[in-house]
Protein backbone atom coordinates (compact mmCIF):
# COMPACT_ATOMS: atom_id res chain seq x y z
CA UNK A 1 0.00 0.00 0.00
CA UNK A 2 0.67 3.69 -1.32
CA UNK A 3 2.07 6.15 1.76
CA UNK A 4 -1.04 8.06 0.55
CA UNK A 5 -3.45 5.03 0.56
CA UNK A 6 -2.21 4.38 4.61
CA UNK A 7 -2.90 8.02 5.41
CA UNK A 8 -6.92 7.76 3.76
CA UNK A 9 -7.31 4.25 5.95
CA UNK A 10 -5.60 5.56 8.78
CA UNK A 11 -7.89 8.99 8.49
CA UNK A 12 -11.04 7.14 7.82
CA UNK A 13 -10.42 5.01 11.10
CA UNK A 14 -10.20 7.94 13.11
CA UNK A 15 -12.97 9.93 12.10
CA UNK A 16 -14.85 6.72 12.68
CA UNK A 17 -13.73 5.81 16.03
CA UNK A 18 -14.44 10.17 16.52
CA UNK A 19 -18.22 9.47 15.87
CA UNK A 20 -18.57 6.58 17.45
CA UNK A 21 -17.45 8.19 20.42
CA UNK A 22 -20.13 10.21 20.31
CA UNK A 23 -22.74 7.75 20.03
CA UNK A 24 -25.61 7.36 22.70
CA UNK A 25 -25.05 3.69 22.75
CA UNK A 26 -21.21 3.55 22.68
CA UNK A 27 -19.60 2.29 26.16
CA UNK A 28 -18.08 5.38 27.92
CA UNK A 29 -14.12 4.73 28.10
CA UNK A 30 -13.29 3.34 31.97
CA UNK A 31 -12.45 6.01 34.11
CA UNK A 32 -9.64 6.21 36.95
CA UNK A 33 -10.71 2.83 39.97
CA UNK A 34 -12.90 3.83 43.15
CA UNK A 35 -11.32 4.80 46.13
CA UNK A 36 -11.45 2.56 48.32
CA UNK A 37 -10.44 3.61 51.76
CA UNK A 38 -10.85 2.47 54.48
CA UNK A 39 -13.27 4.24 57.16
CA UNK A 40 -11.87 5.54 60.59
CA UNK A 41 -9.26 7.59 58.98
CA UNK A 42 -10.43 10.49 57.72
CA UNK A 43 -13.92 9.99 58.87
CA UNK A 44 -15.16 12.57 61.96
CA UNK A 45 -14.11 11.54 64.95
CA UNK A 46 -16.15 9.49 67.55
CA UNK A 47 -16.24 9.76 71.14
CA UNK A 48 -14.79 6.41 72.01
CA UNK A 49 -11.98 3.60 70.45
CA UNK A 50 -10.20 0.39 71.23
CA UNK A 51 -6.78 0.06 69.83
CA UNK A 52 -5.61 -3.62 69.58
CA UNK A 53 -2.45 -5.20 68.44
CA UNK A 54 -2.50 -8.65 67.65
CA UNK A 55 1.01 -10.99 66.79
CA UNK A 56 0.92 -14.18 64.60
CA UNK A 57 0.28 -17.79 66.13
CA UNK A 58 2.51 -20.33 66.00
CA UNK A 59 3.12 -20.53 62.27
CA UNK A 60 0.47 -19.27 60.22
CA UNK A 61 0.75 -18.73 56.90
CA UNK A 62 0.12 -16.01 54.28
CA UNK A 63 -2.87 -17.75 53.38
CA UNK A 64 -4.46 -18.22 56.82
CA UNK A 65 -3.93 -14.56 57.47
CA UNK A 66 -5.16 -13.29 54.52
CA UNK A 67 -8.80 -15.66 55.16
CA UNK A 68 -8.57 -13.52 59.06
CA UNK A 69 -8.66 -10.33 57.40
CA UNK A 70 -10.86 -11.07 54.95
CA UNK A 71 -13.46 -12.57 57.37
CA UNK A 72 -12.39 -9.29 59.58
CA UNK A 73 -13.55 -7.03 56.35
CA UNK A 74 -17.37 -9.15 56.24
CA UNK A 75 -17.69 -8.77 59.86
CA UNK A 76 -16.82 -5.14 59.94
CA UNK A 77 -19.42 -3.85 57.63
CA UNK A 78 -21.76 -6.42 59.20
CA UNK A 79 -21.16 -5.08 62.90
CA UNK A 80 -21.36 -1.47 61.42
CA UNK A 81 -25.04 -2.50 59.92
CA UNK A 82 -26.75 -4.32 62.82
CA UNK A 83 -25.26 -1.08 64.71
CA UNK A 84 -26.88 1.44 62.86
CA UNK A 85 -25.86 4.80 61.32
CA UNK A 86 -26.05 6.41 65.24
CA UNK A 87 -23.03 4.03 66.63
CA UNK A 88 -20.63 5.38 63.73
CA UNK A 89 -18.89 2.09 64.04
CA UNK A 90 -15.82 1.90 61.89
CA UNK A 91 -12.91 -0.59 61.95
CA UNK A 92 -9.59 0.10 60.28
CA UNK A 93 -6.88 -2.33 60.17
CA UNK A 94 -3.04 -2.60 59.39
CA UNK A 95 -0.11 -4.49 59.64
CA UNK A 96 2.97 -4.17 61.19
CA UNK A 97 6.34 -3.60 60.55
CA UNK A 98 7.71 -7.87 61.37
CA UNK A 99 4.39 -9.05 59.69
CA UNK A 100 5.87 -8.83 56.44
CA UNK A 101 9.08 -11.04 56.64
CA UNK A 102 7.69 -13.03 59.23
CA UNK A 103 5.23 -14.12 56.14
CA UNK A 104 8.13 -14.49 53.74
CA UNK A 105 5.85 -11.38 51.96
CA UNK A 106 6.88 -8.22 50.23
CA UNK A 107 6.84 -5.44 52.53
CA UNK A 108 4.85 -1.92 51.37
CA UNK A 109 7.41 0.71 51.07
CA UNK A 110 8.23 2.91 53.96
CA UNK A 111 6.68 0.48 56.70
CA UNK A 112 9.76 -0.11 59.08
CA UNK A 113 10.06 0.72 62.94
CA UNK A 114 9.91 3.87 64.38
CA UNK A 115 13.73 4.27 66.14
CA UNK A 116 13.94 5.56 69.40
CA UNK A 117 13.35 9.37 70.82
CA UNK A 118 15.30 11.21 73.73
CA UNK A 119 12.90 10.22 77.12
CA UNK A 120 10.85 7.06 75.31
CA UNK A 121 10.26 4.72 78.11
CA UNK A 122 8.76 2.13 76.33
CA UNK A 123 6.85 -0.93 77.68
CA UNK A 124 7.25 -3.71 74.96
CA UNK A 125 3.91 -5.28 76.53
CA UNK A 126 2.63 -2.68 75.19
CA UNK A 127 4.09 -1.90 72.27
CA UNK A 128 4.59 -3.00 68.70
CA UNK A 129 2.74 -5.68 66.82
CA UNK A 130 2.08 -7.81 63.60
CA UNK A 131 -1.78 -6.67 63.09
CA UNK A 132 -2.87 -3.16 64.63
CA UNK A 133 -6.70 -2.72 64.86
CA UNK A 134 -8.16 0.31 65.35
CA UNK A 135 -12.19 0.68 66.35
CA UNK A 136 -14.08 3.39 66.51
CA UNK A 137 -17.82 4.33 68.04
CA UNK A 138 -19.92 6.67 70.00
CA UNK A 139 -20.58 4.20 72.35
CA UNK A 140 -17.46 2.40 74.06
CA UNK A 141 -19.24 -0.71 74.48
CA UNK A 142 -20.21 -0.87 70.82
CA UNK A 143 -16.07 -0.36 70.13
CA UNK A 144 -15.70 -3.12 72.88
CA UNK A 145 -17.75 -5.69 71.58
CA UNK A 146 -16.58 -5.44 67.86
CA UNK A 147 -13.12 -5.57 69.01
CA UNK A 148 -13.77 -9.05 70.97
CA UNK A 149 -15.78 -10.28 68.46
CA UNK A 150 -12.63 -9.71 65.44
CA UNK A 151 -10.21 -11.04 68.07
CA UNK A 152 -12.21 -14.21 68.41
CA UNK A 153 -12.40 -14.41 64.21
CA UNK A 154 -8.50 -14.49 64.52
CA UNK A 155 -8.10 -17.26 66.85
CA UNK A 156 -5.28 -19.88 66.17
CA UNK A 157 -3.69 -17.49 63.60
CA UNK A 158 -3.59 -14.10 65.26
CA UNK A 159 -3.71 -14.23 69.47
CA UNK A 160 -4.04 -10.45 71.33
CA UNK A 161 -0.80 -8.61 72.22
CA UNK A 162 -1.91 -5.24 73.36
CA UNK A 163 -4.90 -3.20 73.69
CA UNK A 164 -5.75 0.30 74.83
CA UNK A 165 -9.28 2.27 75.40
CA UNK A 166 -9.64 6.13 74.88
CA UNK A 167 -12.23 8.12 74.67
CA UNK A 168 -13.51 12.18 73.79
CA UNK A 169 -16.02 14.23 75.72
CA UNK A 170 -18.80 14.99 72.47
CA UNK A 171 -18.58 18.33 71.33
CA UNK A 172 -20.87 20.18 68.42
CA UNK A 173 -20.05 18.88 64.98
CA UNK A 174 -17.05 20.89 63.56
CA UNK A 175 -15.74 21.20 66.91
CA UNK A 176 -12.48 20.90 68.28
CA UNK A 177 -12.44 18.09 71.54
CA UNK A 178 -10.32 19.22 74.50
CA UNK A 179 -7.57 17.02 76.24
CA UNK A 180 -7.20 16.14 79.37
CA UNK A 181 -5.10 19.33 80.12
CA UNK A 182 -8.25 21.43 78.70
CA UNK A 183 -6.50 22.77 75.66
CA UNK A 184 -8.24 21.78 72.26
CA UNK A 185 -6.31 19.06 70.59
CA UNK A 186 -6.73 18.98 66.82
CA UNK A 187 -7.17 22.30 65.62
CA UNK A 188 -4.20 21.89 63.32
CA UNK A 189 -5.85 18.94 61.13
CA UNK A 190 -5.57 19.13 57.45
CA UNK A 191 -7.89 19.82 55.26
CA UNK A 192 -9.63 17.25 52.76
CA UNK A 193 -7.40 18.59 50.23
CA UNK A 194 -4.56 18.49 52.02
CA UNK A 195 -5.05 14.38 53.35
CA UNK A 196 -5.21 14.31 49.43
CA UNK A 197 -1.34 15.03 49.80
CA UNK A 198 -0.62 13.96 53.06
CA UNK A 199 -2.22 11.58 54.45
CA UNK A 200 -3.65 9.15 51.26
CA UNK A 201 -1.17 7.27 48.83
CA UNK A 202 -1.63 6.83 45.79
CA UNK A 203 -3.14 2.93 46.36
CA UNK A 204 -5.37 4.29 49.15
CA UNK A 205 -3.16 3.15 51.94
CA UNK A 206 -1.57 5.22 54.77
CA UNK A 207 0.21 4.72 57.62
CA UNK A 208 -0.51 5.03 61.52
CA UNK A 209 1.44 5.97 64.07
CA UNK A 210 0.25 5.01 67.81
CA UNK A 211 1.99 6.55 70.40
CA UNK A 212 0.54 5.84 74.67
CA UNK A 213 1.43 8.87 76.16
CA UNK A 214 1.20 9.51 79.95
CA UNK A 215 0.43 13.00 80.72
CA UNK A 216 1.12 14.63 84.09
CA UNK A 217 -1.97 16.23 84.69
CA UNK A 218 -1.70 17.16 88.12
CA UNK A 219 2.08 19.09 87.77
CA UNK A 220 0.83 20.87 84.65
CA UNK A 221 -2.43 22.12 85.93
CA UNK A 222 -0.39 23.55 89.20
CA UNK A 223 1.38 26.22 86.54
CA UNK A 224 -0.64 29.36 86.66
CA UNK A 225 -3.03 29.98 83.09
CA UNK A 226 -0.65 32.31 81.69
CA UNK A 227 2.45 29.85 81.70
CA UNK A 228 0.29 26.49 80.63
CA UNK A 229 -0.47 28.45 77.48
CA UNK A 230 3.37 29.66 76.79
CA UNK A 231 4.00 25.75 76.97
CA UNK A 232 1.08 25.24 74.43
CA UNK A 233 1.26 28.03 72.24
CA UNK A 234 -2.57 28.56 72.49
CA UNK A 235 -4.99 30.22 74.41
CA UNK A 236 -6.88 27.88 76.28
CA UNK A 237 -10.34 29.81 76.29
CA UNK A 238 -10.79 29.57 72.51
CA UNK A 239 -7.30 27.88 70.99
CA UNK A 240 -6.17 30.04 68.89
CA UNK A 241 -2.27 30.44 68.35
CA UNK A 242 -0.35 33.01 70.77
CA UNK A 243 -0.38 36.29 67.47
CA UNK A 244 -3.74 34.72 65.91
CA UNK A 245 -7.35 36.12 66.89
CA UNK A 246 -9.40 32.72 65.83
CA UNK A 247 -8.81 29.00 66.60
CA UNK A 248 -7.43 28.09 63.33
CA UNK A 249 -5.53 31.11 62.14
CA UNK A 250 -2.24 29.54 60.94
CA UNK A 251 0.58 30.06 63.78
CA UNK A 252 2.76 32.00 62.44
CA UNK A 253 6.44 30.73 64.11
CA UNK A 254 8.36 33.82 62.44
CA UNK A 255 6.69 36.62 63.76
CA UNK A 256 8.09 38.89 66.53
CA UNK A 257 6.86 41.34 68.55
CA UNK A 258 8.36 45.16 68.27
CA UNK A 259 11.01 44.15 70.77
CA UNK A 260 12.25 41.12 68.77
CA UNK A 261 11.01 38.29 70.61
CA UNK A 262 9.02 35.88 68.89
CA UNK A 263 5.44 35.99 69.69
CA UNK A 264 5.47 32.29 69.74
CA UNK A 265 7.35 30.96 72.57
CA UNK A 266 10.43 28.98 71.55
CA UNK A 267 9.94 25.80 73.70
CA UNK A 268 5.94 25.55 72.73
CA UNK A 269 4.66 22.55 71.37
CA UNK A 270 2.46 24.33 68.67
CA UNK A 271 5.78 25.60 67.59
CA UNK A 272 7.32 22.14 67.56
CA UNK A 273 4.82 20.77 65.39
CA UNK A 274 4.59 23.52 62.93
CA UNK A 275 4.27 22.17 58.96
CA UNK A 276 6.29 25.07 58.45
CA UNK A 277 9.49 22.97 59.61
CA UNK A 278 8.44 19.74 57.49
CA UNK A 279 7.94 21.88 54.07
CA UNK A 280 4.18 21.96 54.80
CA UNK A 281 3.78 18.51 55.24
CA UNK A 282 0.96 17.85 57.61
CA UNK A 283 -0.06 14.48 59.91
CA UNK A 284 -3.75 13.62 60.69
CA UNK A 285 -4.46 13.01 64.46
CA UNK A 286 -7.34 11.24 66.22
CA UNK A 287 -5.83 11.83 69.93
CA UNK A 288 -7.92 10.10 72.63
CA UNK A 289 -7.65 10.28 76.33
CA UNK A 290 -6.86 7.31 78.36
CA UNK A 291 -7.85 6.87 82.07
CA UNK A 292 -6.05 3.50 83.60
CA UNK A 293 -6.20 4.79 87.66
CA UNK A 294 -4.68 8.44 89.19
CA UNK A 295 -1.16 6.99 88.32
CA UNK A 296 -1.90 6.58 84.76
CA UNK A 297 -3.57 9.35 82.69
CA UNK A 298 -2.63 10.50 79.58
CA UNK A 299 -3.10 10.83 75.41
CA UNK A 300 -3.41 7.79 72.94
CA UNK A 301 -2.33 9.48 69.81
CA UNK A 302 -3.26 8.39 66.76
CA UNK A 303 -1.61 9.79 63.47
CA UNK A 304 -2.77 9.17 59.82
CA UNK A 305 0.10 9.93 57.23
CA UNK A 306 1.60 9.01 54.03
CA UNK A 307 4.71 8.63 55.32
CA UNK A 308 5.99 7.72 58.87
CA UNK A 309 9.13 9.69 58.57
CA UNK A 310 7.32 12.80 59.03
CA UNK A 311 6.14 11.98 62.48
CA UNK A 312 10.12 10.81 63.24
CA UNK A 313 10.93 14.16 62.18
CA UNK A 314 8.56 15.92 64.33
CA UNK A 315 9.08 13.82 67.54
CA UNK A 316 12.66 14.40 67.04
CA UNK A 317 12.26 18.02 67.43
CA UNK A 318 9.62 17.60 70.56
CA UNK A 319 12.04 15.42 72.24
CA UNK A 320 14.38 18.27 72.17
CA UNK A 321 12.44 21.50 72.44
CA UNK A 322 9.14 20.87 73.23
CA UNK A 323 8.64 22.03 76.88
CA UNK A 324 4.75 19.95 77.03
CA UNK A 325 7.71 17.04 76.78
CA UNK A 326 8.79 17.88 80.86
CA UNK A 327 5.31 17.08 81.46
CA UNK A 328 4.53 13.37 79.31
CA UNK A 329 6.30 10.10 79.04
CA UNK A 330 5.94 7.77 75.65
CA UNK A 331 5.15 4.14 77.34
CA UNK A 332 3.93 2.29 74.09
CA UNK A 333 4.36 2.74 70.56
CA UNK A 334 3.43 1.04 66.94
CA UNK A 335 3.56 1.87 63.45
CA UNK A 336 1.50 0.16 60.91
CA UNK A 337 0.66 0.40 57.11
CA UNK A 338 -3.16 0.42 56.74
CA UNK A 339 -4.51 -1.39 54.29
CA UNK A 340 -6.74 -0.12 51.26
CA UNK A 341 -10.35 -0.57 51.74
CA UNK A 342 -12.33 -4.12 50.60
CA UNK A 343 -14.49 -4.18 47.31
CA UNK A 344 -16.29 -6.90 46.53
CA UNK A 345 -13.70 -8.54 43.78
CA UNK A 346 -11.02 -7.54 46.10
CA UNK A 347 -11.36 -8.59 50.02
CA UNK A 348 -9.80 -6.64 52.86
CA UNK A 349 -5.52 -8.05 52.45
CA UNK A 350 -5.72 -9.13 49.07
CA UNK A 351 -3.75 -6.64 47.56
CA UNK A 352 -0.87 -7.43 50.10
CA UNK A 353 -1.16 -11.23 50.65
Amino acid sequence: MSRRGLVRLVGGGLVTAGLAGCSPATEPLPGPPPRTRQAGVTTPQQTAVVVTALDLHGTPTAHAVRAVLARWGRAAEEAAERAGAAARLTTTVGIGPALPARLGILAPERLRELPSFPGDRLDPARSGGDVVVQVCAEDPATAAATTAALTRLAHGTLRPRWHQSGSVRPVPAGQTPRNLLGFKDGTANPTPEECERWVWTADDATFLVVRRIRVDVTDFRELSRSRQEEVIGRRRADGAPFGGAREHDEANIFAKTPQGRYVLPLGSHVRAASPRLDGGARMLRRGYSYDDGPADRGLLFLAFMRDPHLFVRVQQRMAERDELSRFSEHRGSAVAYVLPGARPDRPLGSTLL
